[in-house]
């Protein structure tokens, strides 16, 4: 739940209420990160609770293949990258989002 309870919904002196704006980080490669090939029934949310234990981290591997754009489905036979330094990533989310 990460991702979506940090959303804010701010104020203006108006009293108009709107919400603040989630910042991704950029997602470099490693040598450590995972490649996959997508199969039938692949979807990033499950592959983010396969991986990181957390479905609510699909954001990660959707940002890192430039997928998930309203949908969560992994193409298939389309080659994915699984980063594993989800620490450091989720503290420059912190970071961006603070």
């Amino acid at each position: 739940m990460r991702r979506y309870s940090e959303i804010q919904i701010k104020k203006t002196e108006s009293g108009k209420r709107y919400y603040k704006t989630v910042k991704y980080p950029e997602i470099r490669k490693s040598t450590t990160d995972i490649y996959i090939v997508g199969q039938s029934g692949d979807r990033i949310d499950l592959l983010a609770q396969k991986y990181y234990n957390d479905i609510t981290l699909w954001w990660i591997i959707a940002i890192a293949n430039n997928i998930g754009k309203g949908d969560l489905v992994v193409p298939l036979g389309r080659q994915i990258r699984i980063p594993t330094d989800i620490s450091f990533i989720l503290e420059k989310y912190d970071i961006l989002n603070s």
